[in-house]
């Protein structure tokens, strides 16, 4: 198993990010976060499955007028310890620690992909008070349901070129329509993401089903999706809409999985809009 690891090019990136760390315990595990600050309501975003937080700074930035962005490393990613498993349990666990321990009671979360499916579980066990729930394209795979649409040899493929330094331009032969600093981020963060925390993530999105605790989860919620995405399809938005029918559904024009890299416009202002309502 290949060491996660940090560049001293990457920890410049640091400086230019008006965050600060902040450092919770969740059992053993030791998580850190990006901190944005100010006085308006928490919104704790929870990242997809190879996004450290820092990888979400131009979403928190954009939001930082009208909220208090505190961005999640997840467990294996970032700064943040490896974990002993990776199961959705354990992320909410995560989500929960963060949420008590930052005393951010009454806090909106705002997750993408593997993030939104930590936010719907978190929020259907109640076990912390939230003000609201925003699952942007939560993977809907699962016993049953058929593959997550990317394979994990495709992801292992990625954490390899990033381990043996990748660039920019590589990273934008996968990703070619994100904006130049984000496939510069990816590059130089990738490596901070574990293999095992991406393999076992990225089983549990088949072996664990979104819909058996998609419809516990309380409004308001609000499930974004890109329009071309393959993970939530026209077919899944529907199911989703019949499985939880107090929840909202909003479609991003012109966008894939990776909603806010693909129409960083119209996926912000989308968002913006739905916490405008809940706050």
């Amino acid at each position: 198993m290949s060491e996660r690891a940090l560049t001293q090019r990457a920890l410049a990136d640091l400086a230019a990010v008006p965050a600060r760390s902040r450092w919770v315990a969740s059992g053993p595990i030791r998580l850190h976060a990006l901190d944005y600050g100010g006085d308006g309501v928490p919104v704790l975003v929870l990242p997809g499955i190879t996004s450290p937080a820092i990888a979400m700074d131009f979403v928190a930035r954009e939001l930082a007028d009208l909220v208090r962005p505190v961005v999640l490393d997840v467990r294996g990613r970032g700064f943040s310890d490896d974990g002993p498993s990776y199961t959705l349990e354990d992320y909410a666990a995560d989500a929960e620690a963060v949420i008590t321990r930052l005393g951010l009671d009454g806090a909106v979360l705002l997750g993408h992909s593997m993030g939104a499916r930590i936010a719907g579980l978190t929020a259907a066990k109640g076990e912390v008070a939230l003000r609201g729930t925003v699952l942007v394209d939560p993977p809907m795979s699962g016993p049953t349901r058929g593959p997550y649409p990317t394979t994990l040899a495709a992801f292992q493929s990625q954490l390899q070129q990033a381990r043996r330094g990748t660039d920019a331009d590589e990273v934008a032969r996968s990703w070619p329509r994100w904006p130049r600093r984000e496939q510069e981020l990816r590059a130089r963060w990738l490596a901070s993401c574990g293999d095992e925390a991406v393999a076992a993530t990225h089983r549990n999105f088949e072996s664990e089903d979104f819909f058996d605790f998609w419809p516990s989860v309380p409004a308001p919620t609000v499930l974004v999706y890109g329009a071309d995405s393959p993970v939530v399809t026209a077919l899944g938005a529907q199911e989703a809409a019949r499985a939880n029918v107090a929840a909202r559904l909003v479609a991003i024009p012109d966008a894939g999985h990776m909603v806010f890299w693909d129409n960083p416009r119209a996926g912000l202002e989308a968002v913006r809009d739905v916490l405008r309502d809940m706050i």
